[in-house]
Protein backbone atom coordinates (compact mmCIF):
# COMPACT_ATOMS: atom_id res chain seq x y z
CA UNK A 1 0.00 0.00 0.00
CA UNK A 2 1.72 2.93 -1.27
CA UNK A 3 1.26 5.71 1.11
CA UNK A 4 -0.74 8.99 0.08
CA UNK A 5 0.72 11.70 -2.05
CA UNK A 6 1.98 14.14 0.36
CA UNK A 7 0.37 17.11 -1.24
CA UNK A 8 -2.28 17.01 -4.30
CA UNK A 9 -4.90 19.35 -6.01
CA UNK A 10 -7.02 17.36 -8.46
CA UNK A 11 -10.31 17.50 -10.12
CA UNK A 12 -11.84 14.21 -10.30
CA UNK A 13 -14.33 13.46 -13.48
CA UNK A 14 -16.37 11.70 -15.17
CA UNK A 15 -14.34 8.12 -16.01
CA UNK A 16 -12.62 8.86 -13.02
CA UNK A 17 -9.65 9.21 -14.09
CA UNK A 18 -9.53 10.14 -17.59
CA UNK A 19 -9.59 14.02 -18.04
CA UNK A 20 -10.45 15.75 -21.36
CA UNK A 21 -9.88 19.23 -22.56
CA UNK A 22 -13.86 20.00 -22.82
CA UNK A 23 -14.51 18.39 -18.84
CA UNK A 24 -12.24 21.07 -17.62
CA UNK A 25 -13.08 23.60 -19.80
CA UNK A 26 -16.39 23.01 -18.13
CA UNK A 27 -15.61 22.83 -14.32
CA UNK A 28 -13.42 25.69 -15.05
CA UNK A 29 -16.60 27.83 -16.16
CA UNK A 30 -18.81 26.73 -12.75
CA UNK A 31 -16.32 28.59 -10.75
CA UNK A 32 -19.51 30.44 -8.79
CA UNK A 33 -18.70 29.76 -4.94
CA UNK A 34 -23.15 29.74 -4.73
CA UNK A 35 -26.31 29.73 -6.33
CA UNK A 36 -29.64 30.57 -5.85
CA UNK A 37 -31.76 27.20 -6.68
CA UNK A 38 -34.14 27.16 -8.98
CA UNK A 39 -37.80 25.54 -8.69
CA UNK A 40 -37.83 21.97 -8.48
CA UNK A 41 -38.98 19.59 -11.12
CA UNK A 42 -37.09 21.40 -14.16
CA UNK A 43 -34.69 19.39 -16.54
CA UNK A 44 -31.78 21.44 -14.71
CA UNK A 45 -30.17 21.04 -11.67
CA UNK A 46 -31.17 22.88 -8.61
CA UNK A 47 -28.16 24.42 -8.63
CA UNK A 48 -24.63 25.05 -10.38
CA UNK A 49 -22.08 24.92 -7.66
CA UNK A 50 -18.00 23.91 -7.07
CA UNK A 51 -17.27 22.45 -3.64
CA UNK A 52 -13.49 22.95 -2.55
CA UNK A 53 -13.47 19.89 -0.89
CA UNK A 54 -10.12 18.80 1.38
CA UNK A 55 -9.48 15.58 2.88
CA UNK A 56 -6.64 15.23 5.53
CA UNK A 57 -6.47 11.47 6.36
CA UNK A 58 -3.28 9.69 7.10
CA UNK A 59 -0.35 8.71 4.81
CA UNK A 60 2.46 8.62 7.28
CA UNK A 61 2.44 7.92 11.41
CA UNK A 62 0.60 5.64 13.57
CA UNK A 63 -2.42 5.89 11.39
CA UNK A 64 -1.00 5.15 8.30
CA UNK A 65 -2.27 1.99 7.05
CA UNK A 66 -5.64 3.37 7.54
CA UNK A 67 -4.97 6.31 4.93
CA UNK A 68 -5.04 4.84 1.30
CA UNK A 69 -8.76 2.94 2.20
CA UNK A 70 -9.75 5.83 3.16
CA UNK A 71 -8.57 7.96 0.64
CA UNK A 72 -10.03 5.70 -2.20
CA UNK A 73 -13.38 6.21 -0.70
CA UNK A 74 -12.97 10.06 -1.01
CA UNK A 75 -11.49 9.62 -4.15
CA UNK A 76 -13.99 6.78 -5.71
CA UNK A 77 -17.11 9.82 -4.00
CA UNK A 78 -15.73 12.58 -5.79
CA UNK A 79 -15.80 10.69 -9.00
CA UNK A 80 -19.84 10.00 -9.09
CA UNK A 81 -20.33 13.35 -8.25
CA UNK A 82 -18.89 14.60 -10.83
CA UNK A 83 -19.68 12.30 -13.13
CA UNK A 84 -23.28 12.65 -12.29
CA UNK A 85 -23.24 16.36 -13.27
CA UNK A 86 -26.39 16.89 -11.44
CA UNK A 87 -25.24 20.45 -9.86
CA UNK A 88 -22.23 20.13 -7.87
CA UNK A 89 -18.88 19.43 -8.89
CA UNK A 90 -15.96 18.90 -6.74
CA UNK A 91 -12.34 20.17 -6.50
CA UNK A 92 -10.34 18.14 -4.22
CA UNK A 93 -7.38 18.77 -2.17
CA UNK A 94 -5.55 16.39 -0.60
CA UNK A 95 -2.89 16.49 2.18
CA UNK A 96 -1.61 13.98 5.02
CA UNK A 97 -2.83 14.27 8.29
CA UNK A 98 0.18 12.74 10.39
CA UNK A 99 -0.14 12.28 13.77
CA UNK A 100 0.73 13.71 17.02
CA UNK A 101 4.44 12.80 16.56
CA UNK A 102 5.53 14.62 12.86
CA UNK A 103 2.53 17.28 13.15
CA UNK A 104 1.76 16.68 9.64
CA UNK A 105 -1.24 17.98 9.98
CA UNK A 106 -0.16 21.61 10.71
CA UNK A 107 1.33 22.37 7.16
CA UNK A 108 -1.34 20.47 5.84
CA UNK A 109 -4.49 22.30 7.42
CA UNK A 110 -2.32 25.79 6.44
CA UNK A 111 -2.40 24.30 2.53
CA UNK A 112 -6.02 23.69 3.39
CA UNK A 113 -7.58 26.30 4.11
CA UNK A 114 -5.24 28.83 1.71
CA UNK A 115 -7.07 26.21 -0.87
CA UNK A 116 -10.09 27.94 0.27
CA UNK A 117 -11.87 24.53 1.04
CA UNK A 118 -15.07 24.90 2.50
CA UNK A 119 -15.33 21.23 3.78
CA UNK A 120 -13.32 18.88 4.75
CA UNK A 121 -13.22 15.03 5.47
CA UNK A 122 -11.18 14.32 8.29
CA UNK A 123 -9.21 14.14 10.34
CA UNK A 124 -8.98 10.34 10.95
CA UNK A 125 -7.35 10.38 14.25
CA UNK A 126 -9.70 11.47 17.54
CA UNK A 127 -6.78 13.76 18.80
CA UNK A 128 -5.87 15.59 15.60
CA UNK A 129 -9.59 16.55 14.94
CA UNK A 130 -9.45 17.70 18.00
CA UNK A 131 -6.39 19.81 17.67
CA UNK A 132 -7.88 21.35 13.92
CA UNK A 133 -11.54 22.10 15.03
CA UNK A 134 -11.28 25.68 16.00
CA UNK A 135 -9.60 26.43 13.50
CA UNK A 136 -11.55 25.14 10.79
CA UNK A 137 -14.34 26.27 12.88
CA UNK A 138 -13.39 30.13 12.79
CA UNK A 139 -12.60 29.88 8.84
CA UNK A 140 -16.15 28.56 8.29
CA UNK A 141 -14.84 25.11 7.12
CA UNK A 142 -17.39 21.90 7.72
CA UNK A 143 -15.39 18.83 8.86
CA UNK A 144 -17.12 15.60 8.53
CA UNK A 145 -14.64 12.68 9.86
CA UNK A 146 -15.01 9.13 8.70
CA UNK A 147 -13.17 7.82 11.60
CA UNK A 148 -13.26 9.47 14.65
CA UNK A 149 -15.23 7.70 17.36
CA UNK A 150 -14.22 9.36 20.82
CA UNK A 151 -17.49 10.09 23.00
CA UNK A 152 -16.05 13.26 23.43
CA UNK A 153 -17.19 14.90 20.14
CA UNK A 154 -21.07 14.05 20.42
CA UNK A 155 -22.63 17.38 19.65
CA UNK A 156 -18.73 19.26 20.02
CA UNK A 157 -19.60 21.92 17.00
CA UNK A 158 -22.13 22.85 14.45
CA UNK A 159 -19.45 22.29 11.76
CA UNK A 160 -18.87 18.94 12.99
CA UNK A 161 -20.44 15.53 11.68
CA UNK A 162 -19.20 12.23 11.71
CA UNK A 163 -20.01 8.96 9.72
CA UNK A 164 -18.27 6.32 12.22
CA UNK A 165 -20.13 5.89 15.81
CA UNK A 166 -18.91 6.65 18.99
CA UNK A 167 -16.52 4.61 20.87
CA UNK A 168 -19.60 3.81 23.36
CA UNK A 169 -21.14 1.40 20.69
CA UNK A 170 -17.88 -0.11 19.93
CA UNK A 171 -16.69 -0.91 23.34
CA UNK A 172 -20.14 -2.10 24.38
CA UNK A 173 -20.19 -4.44 21.55
CA UNK A 174 -16.16 -5.89 21.80
CA UNK A 175 -16.98 -6.22 26.11
CA UNK A 176 -20.30 -8.35 25.28
CA UNK A 177 -18.55 -10.57 22.81
CA UNK A 178 -15.09 -11.06 25.78
CA UNK A 179 -18.03 -12.39 28.04
CA UNK A 180 -20.06 -14.04 25.76
CA UNK A 181 -16.78 -15.77 24.91
CA UNK A 182 -16.88 -17.17 28.47
CA UNK A 183 -13.76 -14.66 29.95
CA UNK A 184 -14.36 -13.75 33.54
CA UNK A 185 -11.53 -11.61 34.02
CA UNK A 186 -9.72 -9.33 31.80
CA UNK A 187 -6.84 -6.85 31.65
CA UNK A 188 -7.05 -3.35 29.27
CA UNK A 189 -3.59 -1.84 27.43
CA UNK A 190 -4.82 1.45 26.02
CA UNK A 191 -3.29 4.59 24.79
CA UNK A 192 -4.12 7.89 26.91
CA UNK A 193 -5.90 10.01 24.43
CA UNK A 194 -9.38 10.80 23.62
CA UNK A 195 -10.03 8.01 21.69
CA UNK A 196 -8.19 5.53 23.91
CA UNK A 197 -9.46 6.56 27.02
CA UNK A 198 -12.94 6.55 25.41
CA UNK A 199 -12.87 2.80 24.62
CA UNK A 200 -11.31 2.05 27.92
CA UNK A 201 -13.96 3.20 29.58
CA UNK A 202 -16.47 1.94 27.64
CA UNK A 203 -15.18 -1.82 27.83
CA UNK A 204 -14.45 -1.99 31.14
CA UNK A 205 -18.26 -0.49 32.13
CA UNK A 206 -19.92 -2.91 30.10
CA UNK A 207 -17.41 -5.83 30.59
CA UNK A 208 -18.04 -5.45 34.65
CA UNK A 209 -21.75 -4.50 33.54
CA UNK A 210 -22.00 -8.03 32.61
CA UNK A 211 -20.45 -9.68 36.03
CA UNK A 212 -16.69 -9.70 34.59
CA UNK A 213 -13.88 -8.13 36.46
CA UNK A 214 -11.20 -6.15 35.20
CA UNK A 215 -7.99 -7.00 37.17
CA UNK A 216 -5.43 -4.80 35.24
CA UNK A 217 -5.01 -1.97 33.35
CA UNK A 218 -2.09 0.28 31.67
CA UNK A 219 -2.05 2.80 30.01
CA UNK A 220 1.12 4.73 27.38
CA UNK A 221 1.47 8.03 25.85
CA UNK A 222 1.10 8.45 21.85
CA UNK A 223 4.91 8.59 20.83
CA UNK A 224 6.11 5.70 23.46
CA UNK A 225 8.29 3.09 22.16
CA UNK A 226 8.81 0.88 24.77
CA UNK A 227 5.30 -0.88 26.75
CA UNK A 228 7.23 -3.10 28.79
CA UNK A 229 5.70 -2.25 32.26
CA UNK A 230 2.04 -2.26 30.48
CA UNK A 231 2.34 -5.71 29.65
CA UNK A 232 4.14 -6.48 33.10
CA UNK A 233 1.50 -5.24 34.72
CA UNK A 234 -1.24 -7.02 33.11
CA UNK A 235 0.63 -10.61 32.61
CA UNK A 236 0.91 -10.01 36.42
CA UNK A 237 -3.06 -10.62 37.09
CA UNK A 238 -3.20 -13.30 35.05
CA UNK A 239 -6.55 -12.56 33.08
CA UNK A 240 -8.61 -14.71 30.89
CA UNK A 241 -8.44 -12.24 27.95
CA UNK A 242 -6.61 -8.56 27.33
CA UNK A 243 -8.42 -5.98 25.03
CA UNK A 244 -5.81 -3.89 23.56
CA UNK A 245 -6.70 -0.07 22.44
CA UNK A 246 -4.06 0.99 20.30
CA UNK A 247 -2.51 1.86 17.12
CA UNK A 248 0.31 0.34 15.33
CA UNK A 249 1.91 -0.21 19.07
CA UNK A 250 0.23 -3.43 18.61
CA UNK A 251 3.11 -4.81 16.63
CA UNK A 252 5.02 -4.30 19.70
CA UNK A 253 2.80 -5.34 22.18
CA UNK A 254 1.26 -8.74 21.11
CA UNK A 255 4.73 -10.48 21.02
CA UNK A 256 5.72 -8.61 24.61
CA UNK A 257 2.49 -10.58 25.79
CA UNK A 258 3.01 -13.62 24.31
CA UNK A 259 6.99 -13.63 25.44
CA UNK A 260 5.30 -12.49 29.20
CA UNK A 261 2.96 -15.97 29.07
CA UNK A 262 -0.18 -13.91 27.37
CA UNK A 263 -2.31 -16.21 25.35
CA UNK A 264 -2.65 -14.13 22.13
CA UNK A 265 -5.31 -16.09 20.93
CA UNK A 266 -7.17 -14.32 23.23
CA UNK A 267 -6.73 -10.74 22.59
CA UNK A 268 -9.52 -8.23 21.68
CA UNK A 269 -8.45 -5.82 19.55
CA UNK A 270 -10.39 -2.40 17.95
CA UNK A 271 -10.29 -0.09 15.08
CA UNK A 272 -7.54 1.50 15.49
CA UNK A 273 -5.38 -1.49 15.04
CA UNK A 274 -8.27 -4.42 13.78
CA UNK A 275 -6.38 -5.56 10.16
CA UNK A 276 -4.31 -8.54 8.97
CA UNK A 277 -1.20 -8.86 10.72
CA UNK A 278 0.69 -12.30 8.73
CA UNK A 279 4.07 -10.96 9.97
CA UNK A 280 3.12 -10.33 13.47
CA UNK A 281 5.85 -13.39 15.16
CA UNK A 282 2.74 -14.55 17.29
CA UNK A 283 0.00 -16.13 16.46
CA UNK A 284 -3.27 -14.18 17.02
CA UNK A 285 -5.61 -17.49 15.93
CA UNK A 286 -8.75 -17.61 17.87
CA UNK A 287 -8.52 -13.35 19.15
CA UNK A 288 -10.88 -11.21 18.07
CA UNK A 289 -11.71 -7.32 17.02
CA UNK A 290 -14.58 -4.70 16.25
CA UNK A 291 -15.01 -2.17 13.50
CA UNK A 292 -17.49 0.12 12.43
CA UNK A 293 -19.26 0.09 9.41
CA UNK A 294 -22.11 -2.46 7.42
CA UNK A 295 -20.66 -6.05 5.27
CA UNK A 296 -19.64 -4.16 2.11
CA UNK A 297 -20.26 -5.63 -1.82
CA UNK A 298 -17.85 -7.90 -2.79
CA UNK A 299 -16.75 -5.74 -5.57
CA UNK A 300 -16.68 -2.40 -3.40
CA UNK A 301 -12.74 -3.31 -2.95
CA UNK A 302 -12.35 -3.06 -6.77
CA UNK A 303 -14.52 0.07 -6.86
CA UNK A 304 -11.95 1.83 -4.57
CA UNK A 305 -9.04 0.65 -6.83
CA UNK A 306 -10.13 1.24 -10.00
CA UNK A 307 -10.00 4.77 -8.83
CA UNK A 308 -6.93 4.49 -6.71
CA UNK A 309 -4.78 2.66 -8.91
CA UNK A 310 -5.89 5.18 -11.90
CA UNK A 311 -3.42 7.79 -9.80
CA UNK A 312 -0.40 5.70 -9.53
CA UNK A 313 -0.93 3.95 -6.57
CA UNK A 314 -0.54 0.60 -5.96
CA UNK A 315 -4.05 -1.68 -5.07
CA UNK A 316 -5.30 -1.52 -1.53
CA UNK A 317 -6.17 -4.71 0.45
CA UNK A 318 -8.47 -2.99 3.18
CA UNK A 319 -11.25 -1.03 3.42
CA UNK A 320 -10.89 -0.15 7.24
CA UNK A 321 -13.49 3.09 7.07
CA UNK A 322 -13.26 3.25 3.10
CA UNK A 323 -17.01 3.29 3.31
CA UNK A 324 -17.62 6.15 5.99
CA UNK A 325 -14.96 8.04 3.87
CA UNK A 326 -17.03 7.57 0.62
CA UNK A 327 -20.54 8.63 2.53
CA UNK A 328 -18.96 11.74 4.02
CA UNK A 329 -18.36 13.17 0.43
CA UNK A 330 -21.95 12.04 -0.82
CA UNK A 331 -23.46 13.65 2.17
CA UNK A 332 -21.69 17.10 1.76
CA UNK A 333 -22.49 17.06 -1.99
CA UNK A 334 -26.46 16.31 -1.11
CA UNK A 335 -26.02 19.00 1.40
CA UNK A 336 -24.14 21.36 -0.59
CA UNK A 337 -26.87 20.60 -3.56
CA UNK A 338 -30.10 21.14 -1.00
CA UNK A 339 -28.83 24.03 0.67
CA UNK A 340 -27.44 25.86 -3.14
CA UNK A 341 -24.40 26.50 -1.07
CA UNK A 342 -20.89 25.52 -0.56
CA UNK A 343 -20.51 28.05 2.53
CA UNK A 344 -19.67 25.44 5.46
CA UNK A 345 -22.54 26.54 7.65
CA UNK A 346 -24.96 26.48 4.97
CA UNK A 347 -23.57 22.93 3.85
CA UNK A 348 -24.21 21.76 8.10
CA UNK A 349 -27.32 23.11 7.95
CA UNK A 350 -28.48 20.34 5.29
CA UNK A 351 -26.23 17.26 6.65
CA UNK A 352 -29.77 16.11 8.91
CA UNK A 353 -31.86 16.25 6.58
CA UNK A 354 -30.17 14.38 3.62
CA UNK A 355 -29.60 11.96 5.94
CA UNK A 356 -33.06 11.08 7.05
CA UNK A 357 -32.49 12.46 10.60
CA UNK A 358 -34.86 15.34 9.69
CA UNK A 359 -38.23 15.69 7.89
CA UNK A 360 -39.82 12.66 5.63
CA UNK A 361 -37.35 11.99 2.87
CA UNK A 362 -37.46 9.37 -0.16
CA UNK A 363 -34.97 6.76 0.41
CA UNK A 364 -31.87 6.71 -2.08
CA UNK A 365 -28.44 4.90 -1.90
CA UNK A 366 -26.07 6.55 -4.56
CA UNK A 367 -25.57 10.47 -4.79
CA UNK A 368 -27.48 10.66 -8.94
CA UNK A 369 -30.26 9.38 -7.62
CA UNK A 370 -30.40 11.32 -4.42
CA UNK A 371 -29.76 14.63 -6.45
CA UNK A 372 -32.45 13.46 -8.62
CA UNK A 373 -34.78 13.72 -6.14
CA UNK A 374 -33.40 16.72 -4.80
CA UNK A 375 -33.63 18.93 -8.24
CA UNK A 376 -36.96 17.38 -8.06
CA UNK A 377 -37.94 19.77 -5.43
CA UNK A 378 -38.76 16.63 -3.08
CA UNK A 379 -36.23 15.74 0.26
CA UNK A 380 -33.86 13.20 -0.11
CA UNK A 381 -32.34 10.60 2.67
CA UNK A 382 -29.44 8.49 1.58
CA UNK A 383 -28.38 5.53 2.92
CA UNK A 384 -24.71 4.31 2.13
CA UNK A 385 -22.16 1.94 2.21
CA UNK A 386 -21.55 2.64 5.66
CA UNK A 387 -24.89 1.94 6.54
CA UNK A 388 -28.35 3.97 7.15
CA UNK A 389 -25.97 6.69 8.91
CA UNK A 390 -28.92 9.06 9.77
CA UNK A 391 -27.45 11.89 11.83
CA UNK A 392 -29.07 12.89 15.01
CA UNK A 393 -29.11 16.43 16.84
CA UNK A 394 -25.95 15.63 18.27
CA UNK A 395 -24.80 15.47 14.69
CA UNK A 396 -23.81 11.54 15.75
CA UNK A 397 -24.77 8.41 13.09
CA UNK A 398 -27.53 6.77 14.72
CA UNK A 399 -28.18 2.84 14.09
CA UNK A 400 -24.38 2.36 13.07
CA UNK A 401 -23.57 -1.55 12.13
CA UNK A 402 -20.40 -2.54 14.39
CA UNK A 403 -18.70 -5.78 13.05
CA UNK A 404 -16.90 -8.42 14.71
CA UNK A 405 -13.82 -10.18 13.32
CA UNK A 406 -11.82 -13.01 14.08
CA UNK A 407 -8.53 -13.93 13.42
CA UNK A 408 -7.24 -16.99 11.83
CA UNK A 409 -4.37 -19.69 11.38
CA UNK A 410 -2.45 -17.22 9.26
CA UNK A 411 -3.41 -13.76 11.35
CA UNK A 412 -5.59 -12.67 8.44
CA UNK A 413 -9.45 -11.37 9.98
CA UNK A 414 -12.81 -12.51 8.52
CA UNK A 415 -15.88 -10.91 9.34
CA UNK A 416 -17.92 -13.17 11.70
CA UNK A 417 -21.09 -11.17 13.35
Amino acid sequence: MNALKDSRTARVFAGIALLSASALVIAGCASTPEATPSEGGGDKPAADLTLKLGSLLPSTGTLSFLGAPMEAGVQLAVAEVNEADSGVQIELTSEDEGDLDNKAYETSMTNLQSADITAMVGAASSSVSKLVLDGNSGAGILMVSPSNTSADFTGINDLYFRTAPSDNLQGEVLANEIAEDGHKTLGIIYQNDPYGTGLFEAIKATFEGTGGQVVAEASYNQGDGQFNSQVETVAAAKPDAVAIVSYDQFATIAPLLGNAGVSTGSLYLVDGNLKDWPDLPVSLEGSKGTRAGAELPDDFIDQLNEVWTADGNEPIDALTYSAEAYDAVILIALAALKAGSVEGADIAGAMQEVSGGSGEGDKCTSYADCAEIINGGGTADYDGFSGEITFNEDHDPEGAAIGVYEFDAENVTSRIK
